[in-house]
């Protein structure tokens, strides 16, 4: 597959992970008001990410700026999507999970 073609549906994950953030970041605001929000990080530094939050944007934020990197350099760009994809996957199935144990 072309790498534009990966890039689109990469940039198309990533606007999904956006809007899937901004309702899990709420979610966590609500719960944090009635104090049930205990933890400091989302993820440990062993999962990929250099991004410390306790709120999903971030993460997501993180993502965009490594697609733009990417995009930037083409040939560096297969050695760069392996560890892309799993972070991007591992944030969409944690707030996944998250939306569904929040409810």
């Amino acid at each position: 597959m072309p790498h534009t073609q990966v890039t689109e549906q990469l940039k198309a994950s990533l606007q999904t992970a956006y809007r899937q953030a901004i309702d899990a970041d709420t979610r966590l605001d609500e719960l944090k008001k009635a104090g049930h929000v205990k933890f400091d990080t989302i993820f440990t530094k062993d999962e990929g990410f250099t991004t410390a939050s306790n709120r999903f944007q971030p993460y997501v934020q993180e993502l965009a700026a490594e697609m733009e990197a990417m995009t930037q350099n083409t040939e560096t760009m297969t050695q760069a999507l392996e560890g892309y994809v799993r972070k991007l996957g591992l944030l969409l199935q944690t707030m996944q999970a998250f939306k569904s144990n929040a409810k």
